[in-house]
């Protein structure tokens, strides 16, 4: 008998290393289960996109000639977990060995192990090979650093990848252009229209899934239009790299009410699901620079968020985990208050914020960071509900990419700075919590 080859809803890559050499009698196994829709209350969105675009890739593995069990949500026989449909696999299917990839998140990773010990067929769990730095690369980076700084880091990957360089020199001259990206949006400006994807048939009837199974969850599920399939992400990457791109590095850190998108990416969805492949996106987006349609302050920008943040933040996270998972690095100690999830606030950027996040499961790295962020950090909330919120609300919320960022592993200068001064602290607590950038895969 064949292998059996697991592959998870957020690792929906055609070159997965679980996949790599995959022969006719190999089944491949993907599963919609309660346990992973439900460990945090997902937005409704979120659990839409996930599962729709889970079933458009096993559609995609069919017709490519591969068998494919897949397990729907309602499926009779499903036992609500990983662990349990693979120990379901295994014994129908007669399988003699399991291949995985290595997972996104170390919670599950923990449990696909321990599921792997009671199997009686060998189990090879690879490295998941769809990000720019592997794991095994950044150890050796950050080993005997006494602090990890992202630019630095974001050098070296440009270096070693050759994106934005000029010979062994940062193509312009400089490394970074983020004083060049802050400007405020003109009052009357137009934000561009940007392209959407109405859901089809088979999304559809996941919403009416979800609506049923998951109707207490936050969010609306009627502005739902994200990329769930291969073809969507790449037009969608397609429109952000022609009509919006040139004008990124100008707007991408500006907010106006009412506004959702603006000149965002809006790749983050379809990066995190394996749907986009990080350095295919990050040349092609230098290729808009050499060809002259681009500035270089946008494209340095974007490139920024994809090879230095975004890869940054999950080197940390396995580095740092699972001891990261405890951190509370300031003792802040209140609770997340109700408007965080209501809106109903008389500060107009909060009640913006959470408005967006219901009707898109979206927020762009400035208001993650200096609006949402930045106010939990100041009232002195725990960061454990701070990490249940930011992975409920937003669609392309996973564990590796939110937890460094809010539990920021070293307080920023600036917050140290804030600590240090006079000025009288809000509320009882003796200290507050650093939170970094939530853009780390909101490009």
């Amino acid at each position: 008998m064949g292998a059996l080859r697991l592959v998870l809803g957020d690792q929906l890559s055609e070159d997965l290393s679980a996949l790599a050499d995959i022969g006719p009698g190999d089944t491949v196994l993907m599963a919609e289960v309660a346990d992973e829709a439900t460990y945090v209350r997902h937005h409704k969105q979120k659990l839409v996109l996930v599962f729709a675009a889970m079933r458009a890739h096993a559609e995609r593995l069919s017709a490519a000639g591969h068998t494919v069990r897949y397990v729907a949500l309602d499926d009779p026989g499903n036992t609500g977990s990983l662990a349990g449909e693979i120990e379901r696999a295994v014994a129908e299917t007669g399988c003699d060995g399991l291949i995985r990839t290595l997972c996104g998140e170390w919670r599950l990773e923990q449990a696909l192990n321990a599921a792997a010990e009671r199997l009686s067929i060998p189990v090879e769990a690879r490295e998941d090979s769809r990000f720019i730095c592997s794991s095994g690369r950044f150890q050796a980076w950050a080993q005997g650093k006494r602090q990890l700084g992202m630019e630095f880091f974001y050098r070296e990957m440009r270096r070693e990848t050759g994106l934005l360089m000029d010979g062994d020199q940062p193509e312009g001259g400089q490394w970074n252009y983020d004083a060049e990206n802050r400007k405020k949006l003109p009052a009357g400006t137009a934000a561009p229209r940007r392209r959407r994807f109405p859901p089809g048939e088979n999304t559809r009837a996941v919403m009416a899934l979800v609506e049923q199974r998951f109707s207490n969850h936050f969010g609306d599920l009627d502005t739902f239009d994200w990329p769930v399939t291969r073809d969507e992400a790449e037009a969608a990457l397609s429109h952000f790299l022609a009509d919006i791109l040139p004008a990124f590095g100008d707007w991408q850190d500006a907010m106006t009410e009412g506004q959702a998108f603006l000149w965002h990416g809006l790749v983050s969805t379809s990066l995190n699901l394996g749907l986009l492949d990080p350095l295919d996106v990050c040349r092609r987006a230098e290729a808009e620079y050499r060809k002259g349609r681009a500035p270089l302050n946008a494209v340095e920008g974007f490139i920024r968020q994809v090879l230095g943040w975004r890869e940054f933040v999950r080197g940390i996270y396995w580095l740092k985990v699972p001891e990261y998972r405890q951190r509370n690095a300031l003792d802040a100690d209140r609770t997340l208050p109700w408007f965080y999830w209501s809106g109903d606030t008389d500060m107009a950027c909060v009640g913006d914020v959470v408005t967006q996040a219901r009707q898109h499961a979206y927020a762009h790295h400035i208001q993650r960071l200096m609006v949402t962020g930045n106010l939990a950090m100041l009232l002195g909330v725990h960061p454990d509900p701070v990490d249940d919120w930011y992975m409920v609300v937003f669609a392309d919320a996973f564990e590796w990419v939110e937890m460094p960022n809010t539990r920021a592993w070293r307080p920023l200068l600036t917050v140290a700075s804030w600590v240090q001064s006079p000025m009288p602290r809000p509320g009882p607590t003796s200290t507050v919590w650093a939170t970094t950038a939530q853009g780390a895969a909101t490009a």
